[in-house]
């Protein structure tokens, strides 16, 4: 039994915490709403911390799923941060799809701590979560800390894969999105033209979440000098939808546009 800590109890924390207590762990959960973290307890047991380095104290293992790179540093480096009270020897793996450089920032704050750090950015979406079936990209900068953590991750994916050094599983997460986003628009043009649309946009990632997502490749682009010129058309297209309050919609509501230009 590994004692985790496991931080942000939204829709893909839960499930993910979940499956490590089914498998035996012993998780202490946190999340900046507490009664989210309450509620986790009330139904899978294990404890509830009020801030992340208590949570973290003691803990073989961190791991956190957020929102987006303010929010992993606010967790992890901020006024009572986890990595101030994880011991050495003890692993980060930060579930949050995140920029690159913020995972190499990390890899560096915790290697001054001897705490080893794996960034694991998952596909899946809310389905793979709950079913523990997550693909987990990630970067480490060792094959022992990936190994450790990989004995971990197991619990809720069905593929967890070492790509390369600290900030690789990021880049390799920010691919997946390029790809997904020109298929999106040409399934959506497909079953336009095909007038297959029921107008239901309810049951998958959602825009405002493939918006962030975008954002970071564009930034990361902006970086290394790719161009991503459909990438970039996409991203503006989801933010039509978003300004008609697709937000929440999920993904395939680029055929929306098609439908209603």
């Amino acid at each position: 039994m590994t004692k985790i800590a496991f931080l942000g109890m939204g829709i893909m924390g839960a499930p993910m915490a979940r499956f490590l207590a089914k498998a035996g762990h012993e998780v202490v959960v946190y999340n900046r709403t507490a009664s989210k973290a309450l509620a986790w307890v009330a139904l899978n047991g294990g404890q509830a911390a009020p801030t992340p380095a208590e949570a973290a104290a003691g803990a073989d293992i961190v791991a956190l799923c957020v929102g987006n790179d303010d929010d992993v540093r606010e967790v992890v480096i901020g006024t009572d941060g986890a990595l101030a009270a994880m011991s050495p020897g003890s692993i980060l793996i930060d579930h949050t799809t995140a920029s690159a450089g913020l995972a190499r920032e990390l890899a560096g704050a915790c290697s001054e701590r001897s705490v080893g750090f794996v960034d694991a950015p998952v596909s899946g979406g809310q389905a793979g979560a709950e079913g523990g079936q997550l693909t987990v990209m990630c970067g480490c900068d060792d094959d022992e800390t990936f190994d450790t953590a990989k004995s971990v991750i197991d619990a809720y994916s069905k593929s967890c894969v070492h790509l390369g050094p600290a900030g690789s599983g990021q880049l390799t997460k920010m691919v997946n999105q390029i790809c997904i986003a020109g298929l999106l628009q040409g399934l959506a043009e497909g079953i336009n033209f095909a007038k297959l649309a029921a107008g239901e946009f309810d049951f998958g990632f959602a825009v405002e979440w493939m918006r962030k997502d975008l954002g970071i490749c564009l930034e990361e682009a902006e970086r290394n000098g790719a161009r991503l010129p459909v990438t970039a058309l996409v991203d503006q297209f989801y933010k039509q939808v978003a300004a008609r309050g697709g937000e929440r919609w999920d993904t395939s509501s680029l055929a929306n546009l098609l439908e209603n230009p």
